[in-house]
């Protein structure tokens, strides 16, 4: 049996602006573009040791990021006018630590970018939140 390692690349939609997709990265979630290539149409971010692949023809995905503060995030985005699909909601007590640290709890928004991926923005925080 093969040894699998960590997740190398994640594929998302490009939908038919790539443009559009990627300055919606870049401007509403601050990160960088990594390599273009015109020809054929994709674009790659690096999200930690993960490449976001941006193509055309492919569906829409969903991936979460990690994101510290999530509220003041949420705040400003929305004040600029940032549809969210989702608002900022506790969605686990991580009281085991399955997940992270014992007694963290996990709250995730989420927002659609221009090709119609969803962003899941997920922030852990110590219990008394």
């Amino acid at each position: 049996m093969p040894a699998i390692g960590a997740v190398r690349q994640v594929a998302l939609s490009a939908g038919r602006d790539l443009d559009a997709t990627l300055a919606f990265w870049r401007d509403v979630l601050g990160m960088s573009l990594h390599a273009r290539f015109d020809s054929p149409g994709i674009a790659f971010i690096m999200a930690g040791d993960v490449r976001l692949f941006f193509t055309d023809g492919i569906p829409a995905g969903t991936v979460y990021l990690d994101i510290a503060g999530l509220d003041h995030f949420h705040t400003s985005a929305k004040a600029a006018g940032v549809p969210f699909t989702a608002l900022p909601t506790l969605v686990h007590r991580d009281t085991e630590g399955q997940f992270g640290p014992a007694g963290e709890s996990e709250w995730m928004a989420f927002l659609k970018d221009p090709a119609g991926n969803t962003i899941g923005l997920v922030e852990r925080l110590p219990a008394e939140h």
